[in-house]
């Protein structure tokens, strides 16, 4: 064998009697009487090697330790192994010069202390042989339990890895992926790996990626993805050196949405959810149920106003050619750019969200010293209805706290008629000026997208939100559709409402209509055919809200603006109309049909919509869900003791077996090309015994549960 399997200090256990036991499916041990654990014993044999790593293995397990291969032995005439040398993961000692060596990190722990556990074997003919074995330790072992978390007896397995990569591809984080494994295996100490394994398992799977060119990854998806579905564009832009630059996508689903619902759009650069940092660029709005749409999207190489000029053209030329009435964009100089020299004609609003979020940031020592401050200003930007109320608000706010010479407030003074609510209230901005839809954006790319996501997985990962998006909507869609709202007046215009409205729209002006009753309307002037009324409640809350209304038509304006803003009349409106008795019919100007049921009737001719692939019990996804719903159930019965569990092991085995030989005649099936079978005897007995195994697998299936649950 050569050095290092000489046979001192070799430990022989041969001398007890004992019976044979076979473990496993290969492996022959033998028991002694005295200890139930079986230990090895120079002269064992064993018919592979992998047997004899194997048994090593799970002694080193029993006893609390970790193995390793130290070294081979190959043979100098073909090369061929004629040894190994199985040693404890703690042999040996860390070399000076790592030890020595400057590091930047911390240094790991020592691990190596000089064990001298080992075994060894040798080719004996045909057989391994064990020709050395020690059993001694120079250090503590733990408890079997406990050693499954040693790194020698880690591994992830090939079922858990394809857990784990679809959990991960539906944005599952390691933590979670790890409490999922627990809960599949019993316990933590059962899984057989830690987070840390889950990690470096899906961190080669990206090297990987890498390897293969993550840009060239991304062509291919667009490719695809036009190929399958017609309507789907894309543009990449390429520098001089080849190498990708921008890229923007729209699938047929988000193009048509455009057209129903494209009237208000935000476009938002402040998500960096991929491995190169790139701005994440997402053109957003609202559906008939309120509910985030996508109306495609981009990934940039920078944010410089070319870019977006490049971006907003390709997405207009996407959208054929129609802009939006209203865009919400954060607070940027180089989109603002863009926005004027691509849509002149669109009117160009400040997302909210995005400027209160920097306030605390530009006036901390405000919000510090004055607790009272965030109220007092929360309410001039939110709770003030006219311009006028606002300004008034704004004024007594910057004498108070001394921020009349504020630089960065003044800059934005000057630029209120983009982002004060108040200046906002006549533009149609189908509520998503608010900052809970800027949050509700941020969370939805969360749920899908990390910083260390690749851009050849991040459209994949898009894809799947925007599948989970139109999920939502078609459940909304069935509730609408399938269930009858409950009334809550006795006013025709309600139940008019119920039928036209969509059920989230419908409880919004249900709401209005009903608390219109609380409001009192007066009469206060009349010019000409237009009356104006004031409009207050009947409680504690004292403002009151001014309606002009035409004598000739029910259309009226209210001061609050909510009509105009969102295209819900208000309570103010509705109770004037009240007192008018005109409370029997629901105005169609007053109808904004996109808020309807059926908003999305229109067809769109331009754009071939793909409605998604219907599996079909032929499609590969369906017989594999299926038979995973019959394994569940066998699984559970077969659990429920020994006997049950070794009987299920058995007819499985036989049945991997046979499905094997059935893959294997269908790839001589293949390789056989063209020949007639009739030509063919062997093909065709092949053949036969393909149909014959396929059909007593669902009969050995539904056998296998009837004999478990008998």
């Amino acid at each position: 064998m050569g050095d290092g399997l000489d046979m001192e200090d070799v430990v022989n256990l041969g001398d007890g009697d004992g019976d044979g036991v076979n473990v496993g499916n290969r492996v022959n041990l033998i028991s002694t009487s005295s200890s139930e654990n079986f230990e090895p014993f120079v002269g064992k044999e064993f018919d592979e090697v992998e047997d004899a790593q194997a048994f090593y293995k799970a002694y080193a397990r029993r006893k609390g330790f970790a193995m390793r291969t130290n070294h081979t032995v190959l043979s100098r005439e073909d090369r061929k192994l004629q040894g190994v040398h199985y040693v404890c993961t703690r042999e040996g000692f860390r070399r000076e010069s790592l030890k020595q060596k400057e590091r930047k990190i911390p240094e790991h722990a020592e691990t190596k202390i000089g064990c001298k556990a080992t075994m060894c074997i040798k080719k004996d003919g045909e057989r391994w042989v064990v020709c050395k074995f020690v059993p001694k330790q120079n250090h503590d072992l733990l408890t079997p339990r406990s050693t499954s978390l040693l790194r020698g007896h880690r591994g992830v397995t090939r079922v858990q890895k394809k857990l784990i990569l679809t959990l991960n591809e539906s944005g599952v984080p390691t933590r979670k992926i790890m409490s999922v494994l627990s809960k599949e295996s019993g316990s933590d100490f059962n899984i057989g790996c830690i987070g840390k394994d889950v990690e470096n398992y899906l961190g080669n799977k990206r090297r990987k990626l890498f390897e293969e060119g993550d840009a060239q990854r991304l062509y291919a998806y667009f490719l695809n993805q036009q190929c399958k579905e017609p309507g789907f564009v894309y543009s990449m832009q390429v520098d001089e050196n080849g190498c990708m630059g921008s890229c923007f996508w729209a699938d047929a689903r988000s193009r048509s949405a455009y057209q129903y619902f494209g009237d208000v759009v935000t476009f938002d650069a402040t998500y960096l959810t991929n491995i190169y940092k790139m701005p994440f660029v997402p053109f957003s709005g609202v559906n008939h149920h309120h509910q985030t749409i996508m109306f495609g999207c981009a990934l940039l190489v920078n944010e410089t106003a070319e870019s977006y000029i490049w971006l907003l053209r390709t997405w207009q030329e996407a959208m054929l050619g129609r802009a939006p009435s209203t865009i919400i964009t954060d607070d940027d100089k180089a989109m603002a750019k863009a926005i004027a020299e691509v849509l002149p004609n669109t009117t160009h609003r400040l997302c909210l969200w995005h400027i209160l979020q920097k306030f605390p940031e530009h006036l901390a020592h405000v919000y510090n010293k004055f607790p009272e401050f965030s109220k007092e200003f929360r309410h001039c930007i939110h709770e003030t209805i006219t311009c006028d109320e606002f300004e008034e608000e704004w004024s007594s706010i910057m004498v108070k706290y001394d921020l009349v010479g504020n630089d960065w407030l003044q800059n934005l003074y000057n630029r209120r008629e983009k982002w004060v609510p108040a200046y906002l209230r006549t533009t149609f901005c189908a509520g998503m000026s608010t900052t809970q839809r800027s949050e509700s954006m941020n969370k939805f790319f969360k749920d899908y997208v990390r910083s260390s996501t690749m851009v050849s997985d991040f459209v994949h990962q898009y894809e799947k939100a925007l599948d989970a998006r139109y999920f939502k909507e078609k459940e909304k869609d069935v509730r609408t559709k399938s269930t009858r709202a409950v009334l809550k007046t006795c006013w025709t215009i309600e139940e008019e409402a119920a039928k036209v409205y969509t059920r989230k729209f419908f409880e919004i002006f249900q709401d209005e209509l009903f608390n219109s009753q609380r409001y009192k309307a007066t009469k206060v002037q009349k010019e000409g055919e237009s009356k104006m009324y004031e409009v207050a409640p009947n409680g504690k809350d004292k403002r009151v809200y001014y309606v002009n209304l035409e004598s000739r038509e029910p259309k009226a304006i209210c001061t609050c603006h909510m009509f105009e803003f969102i295209g819900i009349v208000c309570r103010h409106i509705l109770c004037v109309l009240a007192k008018k008795s005109r409370l029997d019919v629901l105005p169609s100007h007053y109808v904004v049909e996109r808020w309807t049921i059926n908003a999305k009737s229109r067809a769109i001719l331009e754009i071939p919509v793909f409605e998604g692939h219907v599996m079909t019990q032929e499609d590969p996804v369906m017989r594999k869900n299926k038979l995973m719903m019959q394994f569940y159930d066998i699984a559970e019965l077969g659990s429920q003791s020994s006997f049950r569990m070794n009987h299920l092991s058995l007819v499985l085995e036989k049945v991997h077996k046979e499905l094997l030989l059935m893959e294997d005649v269908g790839e001589i099936n293949l390789e056989a090309g063209e020949m007639s079978r009739n030509d063919s005897p062997m093909l065709r007995s092949q053949t036969g015994l393909s149909k014959i195994v396929a059909s007593s697998f669902a009969l050995e299936v539904q056998e296998l549960e009837l004999t478990l649950l008998s």
